[in-house]
């Protein structure tokens, strides 16, 4: 399938300016609005592979950076300026792609930052949040603090995650997202870990792994339109 890329530049209100791209297939059917993670940019090339493997499956994607990542500094934002950041590329995302189903979240941090944003004040014509790779804690310090948020959001969430994410431990993820109800759904990818990379005696490759991740996150999008 065809897609076109345009390079973008996004206004968030009160802060600056930010690059974002804009991949864009011909007869998209919907848009995922998709944050990086902490600690890597709009282009790494995990954000690359999602967005033309959407593409493919005829789903448009919206990159973004957050202004600490166009700055190059190296903390992360406060949580106000990321859901700002968010909310501006919503509203992009919304004004490009009218018309067809809108999707948020994104990579760890960029998934947890627009659930976040989505609990404090509903975004904009966003049909449901996807997560790759929702940072529940920090790395091999199991807690479940950081979901408590989850709880005040209604539209549908899907969680993807690998069995061996060290920021996730499914034995708190698990009960998180059955708390929730039939609003969550789980999708776990055996082997995989934070950014579903999987072990050579898995049997399978990374891009396998990858496939699976796009595969179910595309059914489940079109599940919601």
């Amino acid at each position: 399938m065809t897609s076109k890329t345009t390079e973008l530049k996004l206004d968030i209100e009160r802060i600056g300016t930010v690059s974002a791209i804009l991949t864009l297939p011909a007869h998209a059917r919907a848009c995922y609005v998709l944050a990086h993670g902490a600690g890597a940019d709009m282009r790494h090339a995990f954000m690359e592979k999602v967005a033309a493997g959407l593409a493919e499956r005829g789903i448009a994607t919206f990159r973004f950076n957050f202004p600490y990542m166009e700055e190059k500094k190296g903390r992360p934002d406060q949580p106000a300026v990321a859901h700002a950041a968010i909310r501006a590329a919503v509203a992009e995302a919304a004004r490009l792609c009218p018309g067809i189903t809108l999707i948020a979240g994104g990579k760890s941090f960029g998934g947890r930052m627009t659930s976040q944003a989505q609990s404090k004040a509903a975004l904009p014509d966003v049909k449901g949040l996807a997560f790759l790779g929702f940072p529940l804690h920090a790395d091999k310090k199991p807690s479940s603090e950081r979901a408590e948020h989850l709880a005040s959001i209604a539209i549908p969430m899907l969680f993807l995650q690998g069995t061996r994410d060290g920021l996730a431990d499914l034995g708190y993820l698990r009960p998180v997202v059955e708390k929730l109800g039939p609003k969550a759904t789980l999708h776990q990818v055996e082997a995989g870990d934070h950014s579903f990379a999987v072990l050579k005696k898995s049997g399978r490759t990374n891009d396998e792994a990858l496939t699976e991740v796009l595969d179910t996150l595309a059914a489940w999008i079109d599940g919601l339109a």
